[in-house]
């Protein structure tokens, strides 16, 4: 079959685009604990990747860059029990007492403010990963609205029977890891990223070590 003129140019930009687009490379902590998990049960839980990475996040060329570091974070727990809220965004993934934010029971978010709009092509989320954990409600979205009301873009949602009340999600439960959970967003644009949970299940309590979001700077 020939091609016309204009076939093949869309072609080539294909070609192209695949060719300018890389996988996403996100530096991780050191693992916390080894051995056999203990037995979690859930009815949305992933299978089992017995060691299997997962599948790489592709994101055109520059698009890797963290966007993250060291902006501001909000919260619907203004006093956290323990640590900081910018804790969330300073770079330290690593799980110790001193790196972690502990929010109360409960629906909770926190939210990170960009500065201005980007375009957010991945984003990576380590919650409490000292032990092996399922954290409920994992939500992330993405706004230009602070109060997140108006044109809000949900890019993640394990959320599978809408008990946080926000909208039920088709997303996989998962157990926590030095890996933390990335996942892409597309080139979705938006100045504030807000993360959801709701308790997990070893205690009621939400917790966060670290966020990135990753676009172009």
């Amino acid at each position: 079959m020939k091609l016309n003129g204009m076939m093949m140019t869309a072609l080539m930009a294909g070609i192209a685009a695949v060719a300018a687009a890389g996988q996403l490379k996100i530096e991780l902590p050191k693992p916390q604990f080894t051995g056999t998990p203990k037995d979690i049960r859930s009815p949305n839980l992933e299978p089992a990747r017995n060691g299997k990475p997962r599948p790489p996040i592709v994101v055109p060329d520059g698009c890797d860059q963290v966007l993250s570091r060291d902006c501001k974070v909000t919260s619907s727990d203004s006093e956290p029990i323990i640590g900081e809220l910018s804790y969330i965004t300073d770079g330290d993934k690593e799980h110790d007492a001193a790196t972690y934010v502990e929010l109360g029971p409960g629906v909770q978010w926190v939210q990170i403010d960009l500065g201005a709009e980007k375009e957010i092509y991945a984003a990576c989320v380590w919650h409490y990963h000292g032990e092996a954990r399922v954290y409920r409600d994992v939500i992330c979205q993405i706004s230009n609205d602070p109060d997140f009301i108006d044109g809000v873009t949900t890019v993640f949602n394990n959320d599978h029977d809408n008990s946080a009340k926000i909208a039920a999600g088709k997303d996989k439960e998962y157990i926590e890891t030095n890996e933390g959970r990335p996942f892409a967003c597309k080139g979705t644009k938006g100045r504030y990223v807000r993360f959801y949970s709701r308790g997990n299940t070893s205690n009621e309590m939400n917790h966060y070590t670290e966020i990135e979001v990753f676009g172009k700077k």
